[in-house]
């Protein structure tokens, strides 16, 4: 495969990285094997950064920090310019990469590595936007206004359904914001973070900087509690469970440090009765088989108007029947592979719960009988009350719950403890507007005619109640990764108070 040469992926990889000419020696350090889905073959093997690796790679980024603090942001902008570039350059190669190891067809590889580029492109324009507000103050010859500063060293915690991306989102954001970041990658990506770190060193070396982007690969008791302990870290962004993010919102929260936390989704369309089902079931399909249904925004619930549930679910499963599923390096391919043996096991252990509970199985249920990590996709009929319904299965599992009228099907779609997407298939706007509203999705992320899958990087993503409740890519995101300061200068010759208070 000429494409890792392309990346500067090896037989063995360092996992620790500060910069151009910083990787760590690979000898006598533990190895996490990168697995290929498809086959279940090792691809390569990536030495596992130790605690006195992080606290080497943390020293570098501390001191680049103070350097980096001091660039223009429009400045930084150019340089993050750069690394989308140097992105589009490695696009074909690193989505192909994405594909490998984490086992999403080619075309979401290479969609995933395009998130990467628009994010930098959108963090250049973002470098010469990053205002503060001016205010009137009360006292005479006083000015009053609010600017921002750097955090400093952000730690990124990704997980492996979107091994580039999210950490793109992150980083590129707190680049232009004058922050530098470390990055623990998942251990189910690994040669991912290593092929974008290279990336990022070819860039900052030409730029004569190192140490703005860093990272460890290691084993999450060793590396990613050091750093959701570290107090030098004042902001956490991780993705990934909600177990996960218990426990890092804990750690941190404890430090009264910063979190970010992009955690599950348990995602449900509503069809009405007037949607358009040319428009919803294709986009329903892609929203449950995409990633092969490993997408924090996977489609896993829907709620159908019982005058067209029969219609729909007919469609539905003529359509599930023309998913090609395969080695999803091939460009036809529509679903490839779970990440590993335990997905499989957790999409099995699931089915078992939904048979227990009288659950009627549409469509597949079953593990395909070849090598690699297959699964069919597949469809299930339930009831919205089910505990199983309840808990997010991170496999390509559907539940179709049928429905009498709008308020019910509202009240059932927010029933779940996680709030990250949602939408509506109507053509009724006072539905549409409903769904919408103050008593309709209890989202971060509501849609009308469009899917739960597929958010665009201008508006800012994230999730309510166990998702949460933190925003990561466009908006104003960005302030998360700042600090917000008030200044008050007083260009008189006096000193009078606020409130009207007399200290004389």
């Amino acid at each position: 495969m000429d494409f890792l040469k392309d990346l500067g992926i090896e037989s063995i990889n360092s996992g620790a990285c500060s910069g151009p000419g910083q990787w760590a020696p690979a000898d006598g350090r533990d190895v996490i094997e990168s697995v290929n889905p498809t086959t279940g073959e090792v691809i390569a093997k990536v030495a596992q950064a130790t605690a006195e690796d992080y606290d080497k790679v943390m020293h570098v980024a501390t001191e680049a920090f103070k350097e980096w603090r001091m660039i223009p942001a429009p400045k930084r902008g150019l340089i993050v310019r750069d690394l989308g570039d140097a992105l589009r350059e490695k696009k074909d190669p690193l989505g192909k990469l994405v594909t490998l190891e984490m086992g999403k067809i080619v075309h979401e590889g290479w969609g995933e590595v395009q998130e990467m580029i628009d994010i930098c492109d959108f963090s250049l324009g973002l470098s010469r936007q990053l205002y503060g507000l001016t205010m009137h103050s009360e006292r005479p010859m006083h000015r009053m206004y609010e600017q921002w500063h750097p955090l400093g060293v952000v730690g990124v915690i990704s997980a492996f359904n979107f091994p580039v991306a999210v950490w793109a989102w992150n980083a590129a954001i707190a680049a232009v914001c004058g922050d530098v970041t470390l990055w623990k990658p998942s251990s189910e990506t690994p040669l991912t973070g290593v092929a974008v770190q290279n990336i990022c060193n070819d860039v900052m070396k030409a730029h004569k900087l190192e140490g703005i982007f860093n990272l460890v690969v290691g084993r999450g008791s060793v590396v990613g509690e050091k750093l959701v302990s570290d107090r030098r870290i004042p902001l956490v962004s991780a993705t990934g469970s909600c177990e996960m993010g218990y426990r890092i919102g804990k750690v941190v929260g404890e430090r009264l440090g910063r979190t970010i936390l992009e955690l599950g989704g348990n995602n449900a369309i509503i069809v009405d009765e007037t949607a358009d089902l040319d428009m919803a079931v294709p986009a329903i399909l892609f929203g449950a088989v995409g990633t092969s249904g490993q997408r924090c925004t996977s489609t896993r619930r829907v709620f159908l108007h019982k005058s067209i549930a029969g219609d729909f679910t007919d469609r539905l499963i003529n359509a599930y029947k023309q998913v090609r599923i395969g080695d999803p390096l091939d460009e036809n391919t529509l679903m490839g592979p779970v990440v590993n043996e335990a997905a499989i096991e957790e999409m099995m252990g699931a089915l078992e719960k939904i048979k227990a509970a009288g659950g009627e199985i549409l469509y597949g249920g079953s593990r395909i009988d070849r090598a690699g990590f297959y699964v069919e996709p597949t469809i299930v009929k339930a009831q919205h009350d089910w505990q199983i319904v309840h808990d997010e299965t991170f496999a390509p599992v559907l539940y179709l719950i049928e429905y009498n009228d709008l308020d019910e099907a509202i009240e059932w779609h927010n029933e779940v403890p996680q709030g990250l997407s949602s939408a509506i298939f109507t053509t009724d706007l006072l539905n549409a507007e409903t769904f919408l509203s103050h008593r309709g999705s209890d989202c971060g992320i509501a849609n009308v005619n469009i899917g739960t899958s597929g958010a665009e990087i201008g508006g800012a993503f994230g999730g309510e109640k166990e998702t949460g409740g933190g925003r990561e890519s466009g908006s104003d995101s960005w302030k998360a990764y700042m600090r917000r300061q008030t200044n008050t200068i007083n260009w008189s010759k006096d000193l009078p108070l606020a409130q009207g208070i007399k200290f004389e």
